[in-house]
């Protein structure tokens, strides 16, 4: 893997200052597949906790795939392993629905946000969020909210929320949490030529109401 420690020094400086007392919400995402979103969102977090003292969450949008606790998983010898699931929600919010309900055996909805769990990341204080997908049942169908709670019940307890989003050819869920993120951060492949996809992505995010940051040029697409 490219290293990629300068490139995240850079990242970390660009994205500014964050509100006194105010944890800060930023999606990493990209117009397409490919431009190694995943990568830069999970090194960002790494740097952040371990380099800048921060308390980090790292909320992978990809629901079903799960993309970042796999990751972290295999490179537990970069990142460290990770502690035994917990709570998601410090409130009880979550940014999906699942539909239709199941209910409890009392007969009692089952919480949304018993579906998603968070493990701590080796020493440092950060946590990666996994989508228990396992818990499912047959017909049902998971749906990301166009609503502020979970991010703002994130804010109140950590210093940088960063947001791993999907594509929009994969999934709108990035678009549709965009209005929710303190600032969003296009990917783009250091060897792509094509200018134009990104342009289109930004202009997407701001007609959704999100605020793009800026573009950062990955060189170690993964």
């Amino acid at each position: 893997m490219v290293d990629l420690s300068s490139e995240m020094a850079e990242l970390w400086a660009s994205l500014g200052a964050s509100v006194s007392g105010r944890g800060r919400v930023v999606q990493i995402t990209a117009a397409r597949r490919g431009e190694g979103v995943s990568t830069v969102a999970r090194e960002l977090a790494l740097f952040a906790a371990r380099r800048a003292g921060r308390s980090v969450w790292l909320v992978d949008l990809d629901l079903i795939a799960a993309a970042q606790h796999a990751a972290i998983v295999e490179g537990a010898a970069r990142y460290g392993a990770l502690s035994e699931p917990a709570q998601a929600s410090p409130d009880g919010s979550m940014f999906f629905t699942i539909q239709p309900q199941a209910e409890t055996a009392a007969g009692e909805v089952w919480p949304d946000a018993q579906y998603l769990a968070a493990h701590r990341v080796g020493g440092a204080r950060w946590w990666v969020t996994r989508f228990q997908r396992e818990r499912l049942a047959a017909g049902q169908g998971v749906h990301v909210l166009a609503a502020g709670n979970y991010w703002d019940s994130l804010r109140r307890v950590v210093d940088l929320v960063i947001v791993d989003g999907p594509s929009p050819e994969r999934s709108r869920a990035g678009l549709t949490v965009s209005p929710f993120m303190d600032q969003t951060v296009l990917v783009v492949a250091a060897d792509q030529p094509d200018v134009g996809a990104p342009a289109r992505m930004r202009d997407a995010v701001t007609a959704a109401g999100g605020h793009v940051a800026g573009l950062f040029f990955n060189r170690g697409a993964v």
